[in-house]
């Protein structure tokens, strides 16, 4: 197995630990849908001695280190491989109805990033994978080599905010045309040579390409709007849930599904609002929580996180 920053910080540890512990005091089930390396997991469980966790994750290998790291919780641990999109199926396996606490962090892991193997990162040569669970499903060479030149531009608006989206859409299917594009560093070669010289921002000219190639591969966006309705549903009352997200479109569904959940759904112009048609949750965080500057100078993968908490108040 390659290399991997196994002392890596989870992303706004510290704040995910103070939102989620008040409702774990008492014998309790925290679920983290994004296992990945356990680190904010550790944290929750050293930091409520009476929470169990359920742990979820679609990556058989951060599957394997998080049940080594957590060997010193084995007893409160149950870890399951799947797409945090078959939360319902998970709890139900686990014979739990509702949970005091839920985690959703959306980004990478430090070994999906750090083990160059895998595809995700384009700063090393590897496959051009991107899979999270490489036993399932297309990779992002299977999207690079067939998709149309207007659906690969779309994707790269969508789901990368790439403004150079048609440049560099129309530039992979030149050049496939010759051969196919098989590795990552093949793939950032034509990004780079797409984009106009002076014209990069935001970091890496390829960063913004390899985040919508891996959403795609993996229908991130597909399996959040599953779950966040799913997860809502899941928390008992006083129950929080918290998602890190970091790209736009991520954020924008967390958004509009929390404010569903914090509002009335009487009519206007009724005097008093029914039991029944009243919010059943409350926002915690003002808006989306960065992280501090702190955080992004010793961690600047921490950089576009942003965080939102709910709290059930009614059943």
């Amino acid at each position: 197995m390659a290399a991997f920053s196994a002392d890596h910080i989870p992303v706004m540890r510290t704040e995910v630990v103070e939102y989620l512990s008040p409702a774990l005091a008492k014998p309790s089930v925290y679920v983290d849908g994004t296992l990945g390396l356990a680190g904010h997991a550790r944290a929750i469980l050293e930091a409520n001695p009476e929470a169990r966790l359920i742990g979820i994750d679609r990556d058989p290998q951060a599957l394997d280190i998080a049940a080594e790291r957590l060997l010193p919780y084995k007893e409160r641990v149950s870890l399951h491989h799947a797409v945090f999109s078959e939360l319902p199926d998970v709890l139900a396996r686990e014979n739990v109805e509702h949970v005091e606490a839920m985690l959703l962090d959306l980004g990478l892991s430090s070994l999906q990033i750090d083990n160059a193997e895998r595809g995700f990162a384009y700063m090393a040569k590897a496959p051009l994978d991107m899979r999270m669970d490489q036993s399932t499903g297309r990779s992002a060479a299977d999207i690079v080599n067939t998709a149309s030149e207007t659906a690969l531009a779309q994707l790269l608006r969508e789901l990368g905010d790439e403004k150079f989206a048609g440049r560099i859409a129309r530039s992979i299917v030149a050049v496939r045309n010759q051969a196919p594009i098989e590795t990552t560093n093949e793939l950032v070669d034509v990004i780079v040579h797409a984009i106009p010289r002076g014209a990069e921002t935001g970091g890496h000219p390829a960063k913004r390409t390899f985040q919508a190639l891996r959403i795609a591969v993996n229908s991130e966006l597909d399996a959040l709007r599953l779950v966040l309705p799913a997860a809502l549903d899941a928390l008992a009352v006083g129950g929080r849930l918290a998602v890190l997200a970091y790209h736009s479109g991520e954020d924008r569904m967390v958004k509009q599904a929390f404010q569903e959940a914090v509002s009335d759904h009487a009519p206007k112009d009724l005097p008093v609002v029914p039991d029944e048609l009243k919010a059943t949750h409350k926002l915690l965080t003002r808006g989306a929580q960065k992280p501090t500057e702190a955080e992004v100078k010793g961690n600047p993968r921490a950089a576009s996180a942003r965080l939102r908490v709910v709290e059930r108040t009614r059943s």
